[in-house]
């Protein structure tokens, strides 16, 4: 079954690894007729946003998901944020299996959906964490 994507002017996407911008000043209407990773622009993250522990993950999965070919390079650093996650935030372990699967059985886009609410949790947490102030600092 193809999919068809509308992209806004400027919008860009990643089709099967390649980055593809609707360089038109008009909607443009994609149809992808095969079975490749495609990631909308609001669905990407870059390396240098990914600043937080579920970001981090949410980008190794990015790249297991658009460079396939390099999975066996990718799949080590996932398992290794993904232990360093589970030991601050233990409850959850059921979202983590969850991700895990999906990623075992080769849908790395489910597993991004599931990530992604993994980071909207990690924000939520954040909200109710007061920001640090420096007491040394506050001194002065």
């Amino acid at each position: 079954m193809a999919l068809k994507i509308t992209l806004k002017p400027n919008e860009k996407m990643i089709v099967s690894g390649a980055v593809v911008t609707n360089g038109n000043t008009k909607n443009t209407d994609l149809i992808i007729e095969n079975n490749v990773p495609v990631l909308r622009q609001k669905d990407i993250i870059s390396e240098k946003d990914a600043t937080s522990p579920c970001s981090r993950i949410y980008f190794i999965i990015q790249l297991m998901y658009i460079d396939e070919e390099n999975l066996t390079d990718h799949q080590p650093i996932y398992w290794k944020l993904v232990r360093e996650l589970l030991d601050a935030v233990p409850r959850l372990a059921g979202h983590i299996d969850q991700i895990n699967e999906n990623i075992l059985g080769g849908n790395f886009y489910r597993a991004l959906k599931l990530a992604s609410e993994m980071i909207a949790f990690e924000q939520e947490v954040l909200k109710h964490v007061p920001e640090y102030t420096d007491p040394i600092a506050q001194d002065i």
